[in-house]
């Protein structure tokens, strides 16, 4: 069995409001083992003999088939999780800015997305790896900063995915807590 960590695309925002207990129900009966969910912001650990394509397939045509909407995940083994949280240079904690990890099953959206958050001033962005880079937006300014208005658009709503790095370190614990049990 592999140690999963699913993050889910737009969920509890716009409209498409899953609840938790609903959510690891669905996964469970699709054959997920050890279904956790983590924080109600659609990330959730899951064990399957599956590979990591074949989860994300399933994933989302159970999100399909159960709630109705479009959805769309990014998978990563727990290592996976792992290694992008040791490479991420920026701080979890910090009184003036806000580390995120944006995900991506698309690296070539991901590389046009890199690409195009280094044309924009002020923005600090470190590639972490072929499915995600890490940025720093301020305190309390997020949603204002360049960035996270760049990566908004519709263009790349379909494969990326972002999280806040403290975030990120909780799915770590969680997936290396499914893989030890």
């Amino acid at each position: 069995m592999n140690s999963y960590a699913v993050f889910l695309r737009g969920i509890n925002v716009g409209g498409i409001n899953i609840k938790m207990a609903d959510l690891k129900t669905a996964l469970a009966a699709r054959g997920f083992e050890g279904v956790k969910t983590l924080l109600a912001s659609g990330n959730v650990v899951v064990s399957s003999s599956l590979g990591a394509v074949a989860v994300k397939k399933d994933v989302e045509a159970s999100l399909r088939e159960s709630f109705g909407y479009d959805a769309w995940v990014v998978v990563l083994t727990a290592a996976r999780v792992a290694a992008l949280i040791e490479a991420c240079p920026y701080p979890a904690e910090d009184k003036s800015t806000h580390t995120y990890v944006t995900l991506s099953s698309d690296t070539a959206i991901l590389d046009e997305l890199f690409e195009a958050g280094s044309r924009l001033d002020g923005t600090q962005q470190q590639r972490l790896g072929p499915e995600a880079m890490a940025w720093l937006a301020p305190a309390g300014g997020t949603l204002d900063s360049p960035f996270s208005k760049l990566s908004a658009k519709a263009r790349y709503k379909s494969t990326t995915t972002t999280r806040n790095l403290r975030t990120m370190i909780k799915v770590r614990d969680a997936t290396a807590a499914l893989e030890n049990a």
